[in-house]
């Protein structure tokens, strides 16, 4: 059983996507669909979605209300505060949506959902979905840093308008995303008509899944994908315990030092003395650890892996490891 099997708290994925990339066909689609699950959909500022006046069911303070259960929230000013009095109304929705506009980077979003107690305890990022516009990329993707770090980011990349690229293109598109993100998953769109299934509940943030799909993800072959765009994965795996204090201080000497080129890092730790996992991740400077289910009778180990920029392996490794308790 998967972590998000057993976890109550309210799954979050974050739409991300260059301008015209189909971000609010993608909304709207999700808006009308009958999905069985009531999607909050929250939606920033600078982004002016066109709702069916026909689906809506009530409005009021910024939040309407869709016939298939859904609603739509407007946000007019912090991120925060907005998901925040969404909670107030919690018993009307089981899952949340948050759209940002084709120029926000994703990493203070995703922060987001690190740095307050509040929502922590409340709701947990289950995925970072990016659309790609297939046919005009190439006319962004080397100039516009933004573009890059989204795919970077991205858990899930889907490429859209792929009928008006031919079959070659797309798989030269593909390549260049994996040189980007080795780790995100790629799914083809027409008209931003993605399954469900591959953009909710994906479990992006849980160690073992990203393991299970990537097993070489712990060697150095892995440090070889995105080296051209100097964005790179690393892989750290060791067994034995580590001194939290320990940890504690190598995060914060990591975020102080190279936060802004670590995209994400997320993992399982072992630390001494405490019988649960601790799952790990972070976002840039801002790193966060809650305990997981019981270590029981399974071997101990430390596994976590890194997403950025012009990353040094034996820098990260060495770190890590220099956290190990005494015995």
């Amino acid at each position: 059983m998967s972590k998000s099997d057993t976890d109550s708290r309210v799954p979050v994925t974050v739409l991300t996507g260059f301008l015209g990339s189909g971000k609010t066909t993608l909304v709207n689609r999700i808006l009308t669909e009958n999905h069985g699950k009531r999607i909050a959909v929250v939606e920033n500022e600078y982004n002016e979605i066109s709702i069916d006046r026909d689906l809506v069911v009530s409005e009021a303070e910024e939040i309407v209300e869709m016939n298939n259960g859904c609603l739509c929230c407007m946000v007019r000013g912090d991120l925060m505060v907005a998901l925040r009095n969404l909670l107030k109304r919690v018993e009307k929705f089981d899952y949340i949506l948050i759209e940002t506009s084709g120029l926000t980077d994703p990493g203070p979003v995703a922060q987001t959902f690190i740095m307050d107690e509040y929502l922590k305890e409340r709701v947990r990022l289950d995925g970072i979905v990016t659309l790609v516009d297939s046919k005009h990329v190439w006319l962004h993707i080397d100039e516009r840093e933004e573009l890059r770090e989204q795919i970077a980011f991205a858990d899930v990349v889907l490429l859209n308008k792929t009928d008006l690229v031919s079959p070659s293109g797309l798989l030269k598109l593909e390549d260049r995303v994996r040189d980007i993100n080795a780790l995100a998953k790629m799914h083809r769109t027409l008209n931003s008509a993605a399954e469900m299934e591959d953009i909710l509940d994906i479990g992006a943030f849980e160690i073992d899944r990203i393991l299970s799909t990537h097993p070489n993800l712990m060697t150095d072959e892995a440090d070889e994908c995105g080296i051209a765009e100097g964005i790179t994965s690393v892989g750290i795996t060791f067994k034995g315990e580590l001194d939290e204090d320990k940890v504690e201080e190598w995060a914060h000497e990591l975020g102080h030092d190279r936060g802004a080129d670590i995209f994400r890092s997320k993992g399982v730790l072992s630390f001494k003395d405490v019988p649960d996992r601790v799952v790990f991740q972070g976002v840039h400077a801002i790193f966060d650890g809650q305990t997981d289910r019981p270590w029981g009778n399974d071997e101990r180990f430390n596994k976590v892996v890194f997403i950025g920029r012009n990353l040094d392996r034996e820098e990260l490794e060495s770190g890590l490891r220099a956290c190990i308790a005494d015995k």
